[in-house]
């Protein structure tokens, strides 16, 4: 399971912490990326309503079927299979799918988040303008949602033991204007011109004379690295009414 970046949590006391965490009730659906034996996921189905539970080996996903009453089992990978309705999101997540999986859960609707990361990513993801860890994933997250770093969790808690240590990050969703899709491509395309300033950026990106005369000099004459998450919404908000 190293070759999917897979390391099972072991430790009986985080794996509860995890699920207090999610503020679980009868009536939530929890979408689980990466069961793996399904250690967090019985803690998940012991208060939850429903669990669907994301995993793409065929031996692990066979072994979960029919282990827990109120768990759906589907197999496959996260990142290709059409995901259920849900409401809650908890999971270790893969560490070699970080970065795609959280873009494709943040561009849609939830309640609450709990996700474990490596702490490098955690501290990215919860990262301020200014600071040497901001960049496109803390424009995303910080403009989507809350963000917190809940607690730091040791390697010896999963085996196989990874190399790094890991983070449990908590994810609130914030309300936006901009569309939670239309923001993520929009700073994903952003930050590829990272080492320019904002105006020739979005000229890159196709906009046009007249959208850049309507938009803040200020901010036009910033870096994508320097940007609030709410600065960026407002370029995008701007694009559109022109």
């Amino acid at each position: 399971m190293r070759k999917k970046g897979q390391h099972f949590l072991v430790d009986a006391s985080i794996i509860e912490r995890i699920a207090r965490y999610a503020e679980l009730a009868p009536d939530d659906y929890v979408l689980e990326i990466g069961p793996g034996p399904g250690n967090l996921t019985k803690a998940l189905a012991a208060k939850a309503g429903r669990v669907f539970a994301v995993e793409v080996d065929p031996v692990l996903a066979a072994d979960l079927h029919g282990l827990f009453h109120n768990v759906v089992v589907i197999k496959g990978d996260a990142l290709k299979v059409e995901l259920p309705e849900y409401n809650k999101i908890v999971s270790n997540l893969p560490y070699q799918i970080s970065s795609k999986i959280t873009y494709r859960l943040l561009a849609r609707p939830f309640d609450l988040a709990v996700l474990m990361y490596q702490s490098e990513f955690a501290r990215r993801m919860v990262a301020r303008p200014g600071t040497k860890e901001y960049g496109r994933l803390g424009l995303i997250a910080g403009y989507l949602c809350h963000t917190e770093i809940l607690e730091r969790v040791p390697r010896s808690a999963f085996r196989p033991i990874p190399e790094v240590e890991s983070s449990i990050v908590r994810l609130r969703p914030r309300d936006h204007d901009v569309d939670a899709g239309m923001f993520i491509k929009f700073a994903e395309r952003l930050f590829g011109f990272r080492r320019k300033k904002v105006k020739s950026a979005l000229a890159y990106m196709g906009f046009s004379e007249d959208n850049l005369a309507m938009m803040d000099a200020a901010l036009l004459d910033k870096r994508p690295e320097e940007l609030m998450p709410e600065e960026a919404a407002g370029l995008i908000a701007k694009a559109i009414k022109s």
